[in-house]
This record gives C-alpha cells, structure tokens and sequence, in this order.
C-alpha cells in the first residue's frame, strides 16, 4: 500500500521516470534485498548452472578458458625489491624451487595454482587456499604448501552467533568488531558421492590460514557470484536452439523421397526393413529407371532452410553474451571472420585494461601478496634463508613487485618498434617495458651480460656484421681509409677543392654550408673527410658554369647530400647533370693521402 502511495506521488510530481509505475514499467518490479540475501538464496544454483555450462556448452568454456589464459597465462612472477643483489638472487632462486612444489594436491605448480583460481573465480566467483605449514621431514625447499578449496566447501547457509559472541555469515565467522575470524568448512564436497567418510563434517580454520579469492560487485559482499551470472540463461536457451535446430535439420535430411500412390499397399519395390521393425523401404540405386504405376508418383523430399535470420540472431545473441562475460565476441565463439587489425585491436586493448585492473586488485592482492609474505616468513623461520635482521626490516625484505605476463599483439613488430621509440625518447625505461613483458630488468641485465661474455669467449657474432680485424698495413689505400678519422684546416680545404678562403667563410656564415664539427663566429673549427668531398662536388659543379650558391643549392648544404653515394644527379634548367661523387672522392683521398706520406 505504501509502495503503491509512493508510485502516486511519483506520478504527480514526475521526476525520473525509471522510478515511475508506468505501463512500461509496471511489471518492474526488482529485489531490495542485499546482495548477501540473495547470493545466500541463489548462489549455490548459480555456481552449479554455470559450472553445468562450461561442462557442457562449447562458448562458456571458450569464455572461461580465454579469461584464464588472459588473466594468468603462464604465472604472474614475483620480482624482488631486496636491495641487496646477491640476497635478491638467493631469494628468487629458493622461490623458483618452491614453486613446484607449492600444490599440496601435487598436479601443478604455483602458477598452475593461479591459473585455477583465475578459472574458480570466472566460472564460481570465487576459490579459497588454506595454507598449509609442512613438517621439516617432509623434505620441501620451504615446509609449506597450498590446498583449493572450492566454493562448494564453504556452504552459504551456514549462518549463527557463537556464544562467545563471534557471529557465522555464510560459512564466515566474524569477531565483535567485525573483523575475519574464521571460516567453517566441509571436510568433504557436498556433492562428491565416491568419498563416503565425513559426510556434512565441518572444520573452524583460522582465517589467518586460509587466502579468500574474490571478485566482489558490490560493497559489503561476502561470497562471490559468477561471471557466467548475467550470461546464463542466454547460453543455456542458445544451446536449446542450436540442438533444436541440429535436430529439425537431422530428420528433414533422413527423407530422401517420397511416394505417391492410389494404391499405397502397392508400392513399387517395397522390401522389408533388416531390423524386423516391419518398415518398407524402397531401394533408390544411382541411375536407375523405376516404371511407375498408373496414379503413381515420386516426390523429392525439400526441407526448408533455415533462413537468412539464423546467423544473425546467432551473432547478436553472442554478442549479448560477450558483453555479459567481458569476454571479446572473436574470443568467445572463435569466429574471426568478422575481425580486421583495427577493430580487433580496439577490442583487446578495452579487454586488456579490465584484465589488467583484476590482476593487480583481485590476484596479486589478495592472493599472490599474502602467498609470497607467509613464504618469506616460514623461509627464515625453517632457515632456508638466513636473513639478519628480518624481524625488525621485514616490510623492506616482503616488498616486490608482481609481473604479468606480456601481452602478445596483433602486429608486434609495429609494437617493438613504437616501444623502442618511447625508450629512446625517454618516455619509459627499460625497467618499465620489461616489466610489461613479464621480466625483470636486473635478472634480464644478467643474462645479457652472461651472453655477450661466452658469445665473445667462443666467438660468436650475432645481429651484426662480423667486426674487422685489426690490421697494421702501412699501404697508401690503408692510409686512405685512415683519413676519415682526420680532420682538416680551413687552407687545406681551399686547396684542395679549389673553392677561396673567403668564399668558404662565407658560405659557413650565411648557413648556406654547414660543417659537420661546430662553427665559431661563422669560421668552422675543422672540416672533415665528408666535408671535403662534398665541396669538391661544388667546385666541380662550379668548374661547368654553375654558379656557387646554385651548386651548393643543388647536392645540399651539409655533407649528408653526398655521404655514402656514388652518383647523385642534379638538374639546372631543363639541364641534368650526372656528378660521379665516388669518382671525386677517390681523387680527394689519393691527394691527401699523396700529401701525408
């Protein structure tokens, strides 16, 4: 009643008309209740329809199997801040050896463990990890291990207040102040019948024992919903019509023809089915001639299509369902036919930067930080590390910064290039890009370094040309070659590219010409090898009738218009000019090589 007045006022007053009890909207009529009622209600149905679903539908696996390749791939690493570099060593190497070791159910290693939790986190909304400290006869680097828990385990109708006062919300115990105390467990899944013993057992694990990964959509949830949650009953009626029509497509291509007779207990070539099922079937062999009875027919069986509309709706719906996982539509139904570089690059790069805020807010969070923190710590008290002074530094030994693996792009050799450029330009270190690629710099410096001293003890050359050998021969092309290492006086080039003293100090002046090396007050320091060959060019363009400032207009006012080239062809009026640059460059050098010795 009171609702209903509200909905009145509303009316008369308008407002929004999301809150108004229109027609349109009359049927509306959402839950007030917390999402901790609900999931509390529902979300044992939710998780066991989704999990159905990515058991059984081919797009609910394709989506939880891409948002765990995406989220994990092949681990998030952990890269050390110890300062100390050998302690870091030390540290990073004891880890690596932990790591295959970590699952107490021993089928996979931490990263293994990670990308479970990623997959029970997208189909179950959530997982748990209990720590599991390990006796030192057990043999492990570090005696500690991690056990998964799923959902299941924890039931959501486990709600009570303790004596002590502590209260039980959805398998959680609380203390007064509202703090994590506990977590009840069922000693056995509720829903595995080849496990007899413990059956509705529960067992009280402190809370600081056990790693809660969650995912939480609204503020003060406890328990986790899927990620299927808004996608599932779409999936579910899609998969109903995909069979259906499989179905109607299967008994429409089961009627070859058909046959028309006034007199039907007569037809043509009629034999008894081989089954004793008392069919009659008539034998059609290719090329065959069949005499028809007088009334008699033969019709072909046409099915019907179905349909220009089938594809359509199929790639909306997927679409729908896309939107509802997060999940790309080319990485949820595999179909690229749709793709193209910019539109696929778009979508992976808005699916990159949700992955991205998941993996740091929900797996490095809450369980990759806490995993490495109780490792360090069980590490120095078991004395597979000796660390002194970790006790009073632990918060500077515990930090570390937690690397995803690289993203693989659509063009990554436009990417490696653009990235290049950015450290170049001094946008982002090194550091930076190889912690996008998942590595560490230190660790990656090392290896370099290791490298580059076995390729040079073994002498091996890769990515670059072979570097020459030293040579002491004395010969005049030898002192040639030597000569671009020189430099030159102002009155050594006069002389020898003819051009004056003046005329060079004035094309220096005026910028019509600029050497290589600095100038001073329009008077150059020194010129160089490449200077002189480029003005000797000028000097000859000049011998031919063209003037100074249109020769050097023509081959450039630096060196770089003739370094390195054999011909250069120049154009003066409806004239053009071949000029032999190499042929210059050789008469240039035997001169001076001439003058040296």
């Amino acid at each position: 009643m009171l609702s209903g007045l509200r909905r009145r006022i509303g009316a008369l007053i308008g407002g929004f008309e999301a809150a108004q009890g229109s027609r349109r909207l009359k049927g509306f009529q959402p839950s007030r209740a917390h999402v901790n009622t609900l999931i509390a209600a529902a979300g044992s149905d939710i998780t066991a329809r989704a999990r159905y679903l990515v058991r059984n539908n081919g797009y609910a696996l394709n989506a939880a199997e891409s948002w765990t390749g995406n989220a994990v791939g092949t681990g998030i690493k952990p890269s050390s801040l110890i300062a100390d570099k050998d302690l870091k060593a030390l540290v990073q190497q004891l880890w690596l050896a932990w790591t295959d070791e970590s699952d107490a159910e021993e089928l996979t290693d931490f990263y293994g463990q990670q990308r479970r939790a990623a997959r029970e986190v997208f189909i179950a909304g959530e997982v748990f990890f209990r720590l599991r400290p390990r006796r030192p006869e057990d043999g492990l680097t570090v005696p500690l291990q991690l056990q998964m828990l799923p959902s299941e385990m924890l039931p959501l109708t486990r709600t009570e207040v303790l004596p002590n006062g502590n209260v039980i919300r959805q398998g959680i115990e609380f203390d007064r102040i509202g703090r994590r105390a506990a977590y009840w467990f069922l000693r056995r899944h509720p829903g595995d019948l080849t496990d007899p013993g413990m059956v509705g057992e529960m067992v009280r694990v402190p809370a600081a024992e056990i790693i809660h990964v969650i995912d939480p959509v609204e503020s003060g949830q406890l328990r986790g919903v899927s990620r299927l949650a808004p996608a599932i009953v779409k999936l579910f009626l899609l998969d109903q019509y995909d069979d259906a029509e499989l179905e109607r497509k299967k008994i429409a291509a089961m009627y070859a023809m058909f046959v028309i007779s006034p007199a039907p207990t007569d037809i043509i070539d009629v034999t008894p089915a081989d089954d004793g099922s008392g069919d009659r079937i008539v034998e059609v062999q290719p090329g065959q001639v069949v005499p028809l009875e007088p009334g008699e027919q033969i019709q072909t069986s046409a099915p019907a299509d179905v349909g220009g509309s089938y594809e359509p709706f199929e790639y909306r719906t997927l679409l729908q369902i896309s939107a509802a996982t997060g999940i790309p539509y080319a990485y949820l139904s595999n179909d690229m036919l749709k793709a193209n570089y910019s539109n696929s690059r778009m979508a992976l790069l808005e699916f990159r930067r949700r992955v991205e805020a998941w993996q740091h807010s929900v797996m490095v969070h809450q369980m990759c930080r806490k995993v490495w923190q109780r490792w360090l710590d069980v590490a120095v008290l078991s004395g597979a590390l000796d660390i002194p002074g970790y006790e009073r530094n632990r918060a500077s030994f515990i930090a570390c910064s937690w690397l995803p693996p690289k993203w693989d792009w659509v063009d990554p050799l436009k990417d490696a290039k653009a990235e290049i450029e950015q450290i170049g330009a001094g946008l982002k270190s090194r550091t930076q890009a190889l912690a996008e690629r998942g590595f560490d710099a230190e660790q990656v410096d090392a290896e370099i370094a290791a490298d580059r001293e076995r390729e040079q003890r073994l002498g091996l050359v890769f990515g670059a040309t072979p570097p020459a050998a030293p040579t002491h021969d004395t010969s005049p092309i030898s002192r040639r070659m030597d000569m671009s290492e020189r430099v030159f006086s102002i009155d050594t080039v006069s002389e020898v590219t003819g051009i004056s003293r003046t005329c060079l100090h004035g094309l220096i002046h005026r910028r019509h010409f600029v050497p290589i090396h600095s100038t001073r007050n329009g008077v150059a320091r020194d010129f160089t090898l490449r200077d002189m060959v480029h003005l000797a060019v000028v000097s000859d363009l000049r011998s031919i009738g063209i003037d100074l400032r249109r020769a050097v207009n023509m081959v450039g006012s630096s060196a770089d218009g003739t370094a390195g080239r054999d011909i250069i062809t120049c154009r003066s009026g409806e004239i053009e000019i071949t000029v032999d640059v190499a042929r210059i460059a050789d008469r240039v050098r035997d001169r001076m090589a001439g003058e040296r010795s």
